[in-house]
């Protein structure tokens, strides 16, 4: 796990990837290597890799989670992991290392918003010891679909 490549033409790599990843998992509404550029060039903004070895190119990007962080409080604005290596630990293992992260720099509560419908997301989120913390009815339109709430969840943490 890494936080982001230092050199530029790594960060430029992996900025790719995750994009890569985001448009497979994000298919309504992929953010791009520029946005997530952007993003990250804002001093509260974060992100963690996870990265599996690979025989050809020594390693692929496998999963990402990009938060923000404003004095006491976390916020994911995008988390995800490469369909091919879903239900492999991959959330879990970022969300443990988001947890420790956060503990150690004395962040209060951590948020995040999902989709309703998005039922492994919600068990996934429940697991991690957030909660819904309200809902926003309707939120999610897209074209000649049934809208869908969003759920706010938070974690406290002691």
């Amino acid at each position: 796990m890494d936080k982001l490549a230092t050199n530029t033409s790594e960060r430029q790599q992996a900025l790719q990837a995750v994009a890569n990843i985001e448009a497979l998992v994000q298919p309504e509404d992929p953010w791009t290597k520029k946005t997530l550029a952007e993003m990250l060039a804002q001093d509260s903004m974060y992100i963690l890799i996870v990265y599996k070895p690979e025989q050809k190119a020594g390693y692929k990007i496998v999963g990402y989670c990009l938060y923000q962080v404003v004095f006491e409080q976390a916020e994911i604005l995008r988390i995800g992991t490469h369909p091919d290596y879903q239900r492999q630990g991959i959330a879990s293992q970022l969300f443990a290392t988001l947890n420790n992260e956060l503990i150690n720099n004395k962040v209060e509560s951590l948020l995040l918003e999902v989709r309703a419908d998005n039922a492994p997301a919600l068990a996934l989120y429940e697991q991690q010891g957030l909660t819904v913390i309200h809902k926003r009815k309707g939120y999610y339109q897209l074209p000649h679909q049934p809208s869908v709430d969003a759920l706010i969840m938070q974690r406290v943490y002691d």
